[in-house]
């Protein structure tokens, strides 16, 4: 997260100042609902990645200090959010069946196979670790050089398994600026087989494929006293390029907390965005699952 510390007073001020102002939605059904959820769990907060499953009531989410717990979702007849029943957040494991160290615990995407292995990228040292199951020793994917190259606070934010099986990875941001490259995992080796357009001063943090096989990215853009605006983006991914670029979602600064976790699935009214935002361990923020849904 790159809002830790010199942005405290700022958030405070900003999220105070929220607005109300409806998204721009691109071709789509609109903001279905928001729900705070809170937890007197000592290790709540930070909540960096989702997954929900397809019928949208079951969850897995990560905390960006090495924490993850699963839980279900209870929503009304409308299909919006009315409760959480989550279990006590636990702890990460490393190689040996520890905890992770506290370095190596910045943990900032998570993907789920079909078969129930996960796995989860980092920033700090960044990394991706695979899980036969969460709760589970890890065992390390290979690190390129790139990744050793990155900045410790703007590496591995997103993380999204394909339909094929295949990882892909980007890096919240790069000194260098430019686009973000796109890293994929397949066949027991990574490549860079493509960049992510950058566009404004938007950043990605989260990603996921949907019931449609195409990508979707969670943006954030940080607008100091304003607070963050968010944006969602779809790609259409064929081999080794990325096409039909759409800009799907597009939220007002402010009206929304820190949105970055996103998970995409489908209803009987078609793809819906489920996002969860990381309260970064402040109490004037909040963590908060939001919900819009999106059409062709």
């Amino acid at each position: 997260m790159r809002f830790r510390t010199f942005c405290t007073l700022i958030l405070a001020c900003g999220l105070a100042l929220e607005g109300s102002a409806s998204a721009r939605v691109g071709g789509a059904a609109g903001y279905v609902g928001s729900f705070v959820w809170r937890s007197g769990d000592d290790r709540m907060g930070g909540m960096s990645a989702l997954e929900i499953s397809a019928d949208g009531m079951r969850f897995a989410a990560l905390s960006d200090r090495g924490g993850w717990t699963t839980g279900h979702l209870a929503r009304d007849g409308q299909g919006r959010i009315m409760g959480v029943d989550a279990a006590p957040i636990a702890l990460l494991l490393d190689g040996e069946g520890q905890p992770l160290r506290k370095r190596r615990s910045d943990s900032e995407g998570l993907a789920i196979a079909p078969d129930g292995t996960a796995y989860i990228s980092f920033e700090g040292v960044a990394r991706v670790l695979r899980y036969d199951q969460l709760g589970g020793s890890a065992q390390n994917l290979p690190t390129p050089q790139d990744f050793r190259r990155m900045p410790g606070n703007a590496a591995l934010e997103a993380l999204a398994i394909g339909p094929d099986g295949a990882l892909y990875t980007m890096p919240e941001d790069l000194r260098a600026g430019g686009d973000f490259p796109v890293y994929r995992f397949k066949g027991g080796a990574w490549t860079q087989p493509f960049t992510l357009p950058r566009r404004g001063t938007f950043l990605p943090v989260a990603a996921d494929f949907g019931p449609d096989g195409r990508l979707y990215v969670l943006e954030r853009q940080f607008r100091g006293l304003m607070g963050f605006a968010a944006r969602v983006r779809r790609f259409d991914i064929a081999g080794n390029r990325i096409t039909n670029e759409a800009t799907l979602l597009e939220t007002h600064p402010g009206q929304h907390d820190n949105l970055e976790g996103l998970s995409v699935w489908q209803d009987a009214e078609g793809i819906r965005l489920t996002m969860l935002s990381d309260d970064n361990f402040k109490f004037f923020q909040r963590t908060e699952f939001v919900e819009y849904r999106v059409q062709d």
